[in-house]
């Protein structure tokens, strides 16, 4: 876009049938548009000027001022522009966000339609854009006879994006991501990430020229609240996570192999993901003492569909990290044994991996959390599951890191070892960090009060000394009756 816009006059061509040409330059580039009339060619010029008067950029390749262009832009459907932005983001989005976006778009973009038609079969239509209209892998190939019926159907009714600066129309989008797709509400955290990927849209489209500014930024809808706190009722303490891994250890199966991966868990506060690669040339495991593990990265189940090689698993590095980014993590000797006895038991995978399924290949999500949820029926009592305690696997993380900070760890220590940021540490973990303060309130208190008992033995013993009532005297002309190192103490007269 360029301000350093001049226009000629109008310049007449009987040769041509549009004989009236209106002239003018963008940054030095000349730009033209010939009309039947004189008339015409008068009004479209003073137009121009008009825009350029009102101090609006030109764009140089079209010559047209931004408000045309926008408006020429806003034409465009939403169905339209949600699948430039999947086909400019896709190449550098991993494949579980490649997921995560398409699910968020899906959700919201048949609520962007003309008010008052929806279309007869709901699911097929999700489906469509789930699996081909926001999935570019899939673009190679034409959709299923009974998608292209659907997709059609959205195209014909989508809406401009012009539509989509009224309030009312951009609520009923959002209102329909917190809804599935038989009605009812869907989780708040669902909610959360989808109207984060929606956000993401509007913004690029800001960038691109189709809004001045997003809609979205003064739109009066509040989401559902999110509980980012960790209830401390899900979080076991130490004595049931015992019960749990002992229970693990003893279940016929794959259990012992995951004894040590739920140990990695607690005791280092590992992600699922982190400890499913970890690497036996990534631990440090002395007879003896502590040991130390230098984590590198995670796998992610992001779905052969979604991934450039079609491979289920994405390498990824430790979240919100650079690629090359490692974190040390030291680990109690407990957990150095459990290692230690993991690989003399079971060995490593040829690339040094310790923790593999039957084929070799990566630990999936879905039989380690069968083991957890065997070993919760077998160590767990009725109240406990009625608790819905270490529901997850995940609450074995939450459970050592409230376990580090209960003992007095610095918070900062804390976020690092879990690699996190510190504002993330405070807001899941505020119950326990409340604790934490607690505990540090009365170790302070009682600072406070060896303190304020010796100095108060040093005033006696000095007022003993004094004659008579020399010390009261001198503490009515101001002067100091007594001091501890080079703290002189005063008595303030009544």
């Amino acid at each position: 876009m360029s301000y350093k816009v001049r226009f000629w006059e109008i310049r007449e061509r009987p040769d041509r049938r549009k004989g009236f040409e209106v002239r003018w330059t963008v940054s030095g580039q000349e730009k033209s548009e010939s009309f039947l009339t004189k008339g015409l060619a008068e009004s479209r010029r003073s137009k121009l000027m008009t825009a350029a008067r009102d101090g609006e950029p030109f764009d140089i390749r079209t010559g047209l001022p931004a408000s045309e262009i926008r408006a020429l832009k806003q034409r465009t459907t939403w169905y339209v522009l949600s699948r430039e932005y999947i086909a400019q983001r896709w190449d550098r989005t991993p494949g579980n966000t490649r997921r995560t976006l398409a699910d968020a778009l899906a959700t919201i973009a048949p609520a962007f339609v003309e008010p008052g038609v929806t279309y007869s079969a709901p699911r097929v239509l999700r489906r469509a854009l789930y699996s081909w209209a926001y999935n570019k892998i899939a673009w190679k190939s034409d959709p299923p006879e009974e998608w292209q019926s659907a997709l059609a159907w959205l195209e014909r009714h989508s809406l401009p994006v012009s539509a989509l600066e009224d309030p009312d129309t951009l609520r009923r989008g959002l209102d329909a991501l917190c809804r599935k797709v038989d009605g009812t509400a869907a989780a708040a955290k669902t909610v959360k990430w989808k109207k984060a990927a929606v956000n993401e849209v509007f913004g690029v489209a800001v960038e691109r020229g189709y809004f001045l500014h997003s809609p979205l930024s003064g739109l009066r809808w509040r989401a559902p609240e999110v509980a980012d706190e960790v209830d401390p009722d899900c979080v076991p303490n130490p004595t049931q996570v015992a019960r749990l891994l002992a229970a693990v250890k003893v279940l016929p199966g794959r259990g012992p192999h995951l004894h040590a991966f739920f140990g990695c868990m607690y005791y280092a506060a590992m992600r699922p993901a982190e400890v499913i690669p970890l690497q036996k040339s990534q631990c440090r495991l002395p007879e003896s003492g502590w040991g130390l593990l230098h984590l590198k990265g995670g796998v992610v189940t992001a779905g052969k569909e979604w991934t450039n090689d079609g491979a289920v698993h994405e390498i990824h590095s430790l979240k919100r990290r650079a690629v090359k980014a490692t974190r040390p993590v030291p680990i109690p000797p407990v957990l150095v044994r459990m290692l230690r006895e993991h690989i003399w038991c079971f060995g490593v995978a040829p690339d040094g991996r310790l923790f593999r399924n039957a084929a070799g290949n990566y630990i999936d999500a879905s039989a380690y959390g069968l083991t957890w949820r065997r070993a919760r029926e077998a160590a767990l009592t009725l109240d406990e599951h009625a608790l819905e305690l270490a529901k997850r696997p995940y609450d074995l993380r939450h459970a050592g890191i409230s376990f580090w900070l209960a003992s007095g760890v610095d918070p900062a220590e804390c976020a690092r070892r879990a690699g996190q940021g510190i504002q993330v540490l405070f807001r899941h973990y505020a119950k326990f960090l409340a604790e934490a303060r607690n505990h540090a309130n009365s170790l302070i208190e009682e600072s406070m009060r060896r303190w304020e008992e010796a100095t108060d033995s040093s005033e006696s013993a000095l007022a003993g000394s004094w004659p008579g009532n020399a010390p009261e005297q001198l503490v009515r002309a101001g002067t100091p009756v007594g001091g501890i190192g080079t703290k002189v103490v005063f008595r303030l007269a009544a």
